[in-house]
C-alpha cells in the first residue's frame, strides 16, 4: 500500500536572498524514487515566487526574469537574538506561514513528511516550517535532510524539532526509514555508482517552470580548503553525456522550458568526457537552450574551442571560480587554478565572442588571516586579464580543511552557532581587512 509523502522546502531567513536559479533538486530527486516505488508525492514550496494565494493578498509580486532568476516574495522579521547586534533588515523569504500552514490542513492524511535544508545559517527558516507542521500535523513524522542538517548534525538533532535527521545522501536512508516505520519493502532502488539509474526529478510538481536544474555529475576531483563537496560525495561520479541529452530533451517536451541550470561543482573538468558530446548532443538535436551555472566553472580546462563551443552553445554570460590571484594561497587552498591559466582562458573566451561583462571570475574575500591587498592585487589581476571581477564573501563551513583555522580566527561563535556562518557577516574579517574596507571594495567593483 502506497503512502502520502509532502516534500517541503522552507522559507529563508536571512538579511538578504535573490533567486540564483534556486531549487531544491535533491528534494525532487527523492520524490521521483518514491513515485518510482509507488508513493503518492506531493511539493509544498516555500519559496515558490508564484504561488496562488499569494496573488490573492494583493502583495506586490517579485521581479521575476524569463531566464528563471529574480526576487522572492519577502516580509521583514524580528532578527533571532545572535544576530541583534545588527541593525540591517532581517526578513523571511518566500510566501507566507499563514498560507504554508492553509495548504499542510489539506494534507491531514499525510503519512510522512521529508523537509530539505540549505545553508547552515538559513536554519530559522528550516525551524519555523517544522514549529508550524507540529502545531497543524503533530501526528506526522518529519524527516529533515540536506545541506544545514549533514553539516550541523548535532545542532540540527537538538534543536530542529524533527523526528528524524538525515545526513548524507538520502536515497538507501529514506528507503529504510519507510520500511522500518510503515513496514513498506521498496521494489526500486537506484544503483550507486550508476547516477542515470536514478528517476528523473518530480519537476511536474513545480508550479511554474522558468528553468529545471541539471546535474551530470555528483563531487569533485579537486579538494579545496573551503570547500563542502568532498563532504557530500567522497567520489567524483558521472553520467552518460546521452543520458542528460535525453532528459533535457524529455523535459524541454514535457514543458517547453529553455533555460537550464547545471547545478555541477566540475562540469568542465576533462570536457572530452562530458560537456563537449553533451553540447554536441543537443545541437544534434536542434534543442532550444540557454545555459546558467551559479557554481562557477573550472576555468582551467578552457581551451579555444570550449570557449567557441561554449559561446555557441548558449552559455551568454558565464562564472569562473578563481578566488585569488596570491600563489601562496592558491596552493595552500588546492592548487584549482593558476594566474596564467585565467589569463589564457579569458583570451579564448573573448576571441570566441565573450565580453568582458559577460566573464565573471568568483574572488574569494574574507578568509581567514587574508589581507586586504590580497583581494586588492586580485581584482586588479582579473581586470588586467579582460574579465569581470565579483567578490565572493567567504563563509566558515564544518567538516571542510579551513574549518579549524576560521574556528581560531574567527571573533563569531561560529563553532556553536551557525547564524555566524553567513557570509554577509565576514565571519573571518579582521582588522587589515575589516567591513569598512570590503564596502568600499565592493562600492568601487559594481562601479565599474
Amino acid at each position: 500500500m502506497s503512502k502520502k509523502i509532502l516534500l517541503v522546502n522552507p522559507w529563508i531567513h536571512d538579511f538578504a536572498a535573490y533567486d540564483f536559479w534556486i531549487k531544491p533538486l535533491g528534494l525532487l530527486y527523492l520524490g521521483g524514487l518514491l513515485r518510482q516505488n509507488n508513493h503518492q508525492v506531493h511539493l509544498m514550496d516555500c519559496l515558490d515566487p508564484y504561488h496562488p494565494a499569494m496573488a490573492r493578498q494583493g502583495l506586490k509580486k517579485p521581479r521575476r526574469y524569463a531566464s528563471g532568476s529574480g526576487k522572492f516574495y519577502r516580509q521583514t522579521i524580528p532578527a533571532p537574538p545572535a544576530l541583534k547586534m545588527f541593525s540591517r533588515n532581517y526578513c523571511r523569504y518566500g510566501i507566507l506561514p499563514e498560507i504554508f500552514a492553509a495548504e499542510l490542513k489539506k494534507h491531514q492524511d499525510a503519512d510522512l513528511i521529508l523537509m530539505t535544508s540549505m545553508m547552515t545559517y538559513w536554519y530559522p527558516g528550516v525551524f519555523e516550517a517544522i514549529r508550524i507542521i507540529k502545531d497543524i500535523l503533530p501526528q506526522v513524522p518529519v524527516v529533515l535532510g540536506g545541506k544545514y542538517a549533514t553539516l550541523c548534525y548535532d545542532h540540527a538533532v537538538k534543536f530542529s524539532g524533527a523526528d528524524y535527521i538525515i545526513s548524507g545522501a538520502g536515497e538507501r536512508q529514506i528507503l529504510d526509514l519507510i520500511e522500518k516505520n510503515f513496514g513498506e519493502n521498496h521494489s526500486f532502488m537506484p544503483e550507486v555508482s550508476d547516477l542515470d539509474s536514478h528517476p528523473y526529478p518530480v519537476f511536474d510538481l513545480i508550479q511554474k517552470i522558468e528553468h529545471l536544474p541539471v546535474i551530470t555529475s555528483r563531487g569533485c576531483p579537486y579538494r579545496c580548503s573551503y570547500c563542502a563537496s568532498p563532504l557530500f560525495n567522497s567520489k567524483f561520479r558521472r553520467r552518460n553525456p546521452i543520458k542528460v541529452a535525453d532528459e533535457m530533451e524529455y523535459w524541454q517536451n514535457q514543458s517547453g522550458v529553455t533555460h537550464f541550470c547545471f547545478y555541477d561543482d566540475a562540469l568542465l573538468v576533462n570536457p572530452e568526457e562530458m560537456i563537449v558530446p553533451l553540447l554536441q548532443e543537443i545541437r544534434k538535436r536542434k534543442l532550444t537552450c540557454r545555459f546558467h551555472c551559479p557554481n562557477g566553472l573550472h576555468l582551467r580546462e578552457v581551451t579555444k574551442e570550449l570557449a567557441e563551443l561554449l559561446f555557441a552553445s548558449g552559455f551568454k554570460t558565464i562564472r569562473f571560480g578563481f578566488e585569488t590571484s596570491d600563489f601562496n594561497r592558491q596552493i595552500q587552498t588546492g592548487g584549482k587554478v593558476k594566474n596564467e591559466e585565467l589569463r589564457q582562458a579569458v583570451r579564448h573566451l573573448k576571441n570566441a565572442g565573450y565580453q568582458t561583462r559577460e566573464i565573471g571570475i568568483y574572488l574569494l574575500c574574507g578568509m581567514p588571516d587574508q589581507k586586504a591587498q590580497e583581494v586588492i592585487d586580485s581584482v586588479a589581476f582579473v581586470q588586467e586579464c579582460g574579465a569581470r571581477p565579483m567578490l565572493a564573501e567567504y563563509s566558515p563551513i564544518p567538516g571542510t580543511k579551513m574549518w579549524e583555522e576560521a574556528v581560531a580566527c574567527s571573533s563569531f561563535d561560529i563553532l556553536n552557532e551557525p547564524l555566524y556562518h553567513n557570509n554577509s557577516l565576514l565571519p573571518c574579517r579582521n582588522n587589515d581587512f575589516s567591513f569598512e574596507v570590503y564596502a568600499g571594495l565592493k562600492k568601487k567593483i559594481q562601479g565599474i
